[in-house]
């Protein structure tokens, strides 16, 4: 009789394992949660597609290239960043976008530390937290700037979305996600 019980309980191992695993998929574990429910989670809607050509993307404020991203005392959203051509000039550009995310105006300048804090005082009692705005593009000192959309090329390539000059922030879907890859 033991030795039936014993050899039962590699299939019952199997089969408990089988359970935990689609219990854990049926719970949402390692999966983001749907555009809809991250969305509400911060105050924004995303009621566009999230894959194939991005019509607005999220930006999760951090401390790297995304340290100055945020609401605008009014409701706007901005984007304080530093674009440079690869091994050539640098720039800081300020780019501004309505409450709904389309985009308004883009203050480029080149790069010195004293024009970074001039805008960052700019935007005055601005709160640091995730936008969702669109791709844009906007052509000063010779240079495209924004966030740029970049279709595939290929049925087995996705689209992208690059801050501009410097290609230093790569967005990919799902839009919502608000990350990036360096």
């Amino acid at each position: 009789m033991s030795i039936m019980v014993f050899s039962r309980q590699p299939k019952l191992v199997l089969v408990m394992t089988t359970v935990l695993a689609v219990a854990g998929l049926m719970g949402g574990c390692g999966f983001p949660l749907p555009a809809g429910e991250s969305a509400r989670s911060e105050g924004a809607t995303f009621d566009y597609p999230l894959e194939g050509r991005p019509e607005r993307i999220a930006i999760d404020q951090n401390d790297f290239e995304a340290k100055h991203v945020g609401h605008t005392a009014d409701g706007g959203q901005f984007f304080l960043t530093t674009p440079s051509e690869p091994g050539n000039r640098s720039f800081v550009a300020l780019y501004l976008f309505d409450r709904d995310g389309r985009f308004v105006e883009a203050k480029i300048d080149l790069f010195a530390e004293e024009t970074y804090q001039r805008r960052l005082k700019e935007l005055d009692r601005a709160t640091f937290d995730r936008i969702v705005v669109e791709p844009f593009q906007v052509e000063r000192f010779n240079q495209t700037f924004g966030l740029i959309t970049d279709e595939p090329e290929a049925s087995d390539e996705i689209w992208w979305v690059t801050a501009e000059p410097g290609d230093y922030m790569a967005f990919s879907p799902p839009w919502d996600l608000g990350e990036y890859d360096t």
